[in-house]
């Protein structure tokens, strides 16, 4: 274990000994913090003659937006506040000048949320099309047959040998949410920019316990429900400006030159676009929203990114450890052990049933929620997603939940 004490003291979250959570790859905690921050400011809302124009309506997006930069590593002004991951993408989809005949790229299974935004754009002529990252992998109706990633996957070069002249975008997310492979952000980033390639990514399954590299990146999108730990309805999209300026803004009252400014009359639509992230919002933002995803996002960044993740990464070593020798885990351990020695994990160990199939899984899953260790299935996957806040205790507890008896789990 590379970090003893967690980066995020329990104590911050309303977290008990009855409850393990290790399933922020669904929904993340919210800490105290951030339920304090909208006691505080719901009573506001009752009150509307107590809200600031300044300080509230601008001032908590901005800082919420300032939040958010610092925990990925970018300026503020490149950051828009959306609702959810698909708005974000959303937003890019519909702004992008398409010409019929353009594609979308994207790996084979994606999240829906970074499959439906690119398939709605078949009315305009564009196609999406998936690539296989290794061999046998599988999705859809076939997902439970699909083979995991195995270490020396080569899923960045089968992405970007299948890049043709009609690519435009390449989609993808940064952690697969179903099988947890981490794709080379920097690698791909750099190669899409020398084939004139937008690189637009999901970003949700990693960001909060891990810092991307968006070098070469176009745009990066996420919720705030999942790894930054905030309630669901919020989130932020990052775009990089040159591509921004590419794109036809959404048209929201907010996303011009003086659009908060009352002494010039409103009704005067002599104005330009702003050309910072603001041109991308979709209006007002919800300030309730903001309050929440502003503490959870300075929880995170009193914490730094960079220590979270080398701690997640020493449970995961842990846990592998713990289950190495166990004969229904493995061959799994060694697996992830390969991608973990590789770096190609995010926060979510995902075991695959290796052929035992949904009942096998689904019964381990029920075990563990009597046991009062909340984890996830899907596609064919066992998910197990540490944080901050986790200890090596509840390693231990996760790892006798695993080994247990086949009878005692099903």
């Amino acid at each position: 274990m590379q970090t003893l004490r967690p980066p995020l003291d329990p104590s911050l979250f309303n977290l008990d000994g009855e409850h393990l959570w290790v399933m922020h790859c669904s929904e993340g905690p919210v800490p105290r913090a951030s339920l304090e921050a909208v006691q505080i400011f719901l009573p506001k809302e009752s009150k509307p003659w107590s809200l600031r124009w300044v300080e509230d309506f601008q001032g908590i997006p901005q800082a919420t937006k300032q939040e958010a930069a610092k925990l990925i590593g970018v300026n503020t002004e490149d950051i828009s506040l959306t609702a959810t991951t698909s708005s974000g993408l959303q937003i890019i989809a519909q702004g992008f000048p398409w010409q019929a005949g353009d594609e979308v790229l994207a790996p084979l299974g994606e999240f829906p949320s970074n499959v439906w935004p690119w398939k709605a754009l078949a009315i305009r002529g564009v196609d999406f099309r998936e690539v296989p990252l290794w061999e046998g992998h599988q999705s859809g109706s076939e997902a439970w047959e699909s083979s995991p990633p195995p270490p020396d996957a080569a899923a960045e070069t089968r992405l970007l040998d299948a890049i043709t002249p009609r690519t435009k975008i390449l989609a993808l997310s940064w952690v697969r949410f179903q099988d947890g492979l981490k794709l080379d952000l920097p690698w791909l980033g750099s190669a899409c920019q020398e084939r004139g390639v937008h690189l637009v990514v999901d970003g949700i399954q990693g960001v909060g316990t891990h810092k991307p590299d968006l070098t070469g990146v176009s745009a990066f999108a996420t919720g705030g429900h999942k790894g930054i730990l905030a309630p669901q309805g919020l989130g932020f999209l990052w775009t990089d400006a040159t591509f921004r300026a590419l794109l036809a803004p959404p048209g929201t009252w907010l996303s011009v030159e003086d659009g908060t400014n009352f002494a010039r009359p409103c009704t005067d639509f002599r104005r330009d676009w702003l050309a910072d992230g603001r041109c991308l919002e979709p209006g007002s933002p919800s300030l309730l929203g903001c309050v929440a995803l502003n503490a959870s996002l300075a929880c995170l960044n009193g914490a730094e990114p960079g220590t979270i993740e080398a701690h997640v990464r020493g449970l995961q070593e842990a846990l592998l450890a713990a289950i190495s020798n166990d004969s229904t885990w493995s061959v799994e351990a060694t697996r992830l052990r390969g991608l973990w020695e590789e770096d190609r994990l995010g926060p979510v160990l995902s075991f695959h049933h290796l052929g035992q199939g949904p009942e096998f899984l689904n019964g381990l899953l029920q075990a563990g929620f009597s046991q009062g260790i909340y984890a996830s299935v899907r596609e064919g996957y066992l998910r197990v997603a540490f944080h901050g806040m986790h200890t090596q205790a509840d390693v231990a507890h996760v790892a006798a939940w695993l080994t247990a008896p086949s009878e005692g789990r099903c």
